[in-house]
């Protein structure tokens, strides 16, 4: 049975964050909320019960540290894809493909994955990314240019945008 740990990373620029991981890599971070909420979500995604564990987080808190003081531009922590559908996969490589500050819109990624009518599916796996930020879904915009929705909020997403100089609010 693979083994997955959690842990929450204070006072970043976007209030605190929960990460959680396995031995094969990162399987989700979240924005805000309690140590119960975030556990139950890793549970659903993993069908395992996370264990709290500082120490096996380091590595992406120490990265995003990074990335949110601006001296990180690409996440090198593996990442575990399996627990996610194949579209979803599919879908999310893309995203996790686009660089720090450059900008790609829903039908520009379901072009990249050869199903160019497939851009609400393509924002459903979007919107169910369960590793915002490494995965940065937050660089995926609306094709009229607009900000669409985020886990995080559309503040949240502007802020990052924002700090990665590709979006000017």
């Amino acid at each position: 049975m693979t083994r997955v740990w959690f842990s929450k990373l204070d006072d970043t620029p976007i209030d605190h964050m929960w990460a959680a991981t396995s031995e094969e890599g990162l399987v989700a971070t979240q924005f805000r909320g309690s140590a119960a909420t975030f556990k139950a979500q890793v549970k659903k995604l993993t069908k395992t019960e996370p264990q709290e564990d500082q120490l096996k987080l380091e590595p992406i808190f120490n990265e995003l540290k990074r990335y949110f003081a601006g001296n990180l531009k690409a996440f090198s922590i593996p990442i575990c894809w399996h627990y996610l559908s194949t579209f979803q996969q599919k879908s999310l490589k893309q995203v996790y493909a686009i660089p720090y500050g450059e900008l790609r819109t829903y039908t520009q990624l379901a072009q990249l994955i050869d199903s160019p009518k497939s851009i609400r599916a393509v924002g459903r796996a979007n919107a169910t990314n369960p590793m915002p930020i490494v995965i940065p879904c937050h660089r995926v915009i609306g094709s009229d240019g607009k900000l669409r929705g985020f886990a995080g909020g559309l503040e949240t997403k502007a802020y990052l945008l924002r700090l990665e100089g590709s979006w000017l609010l």
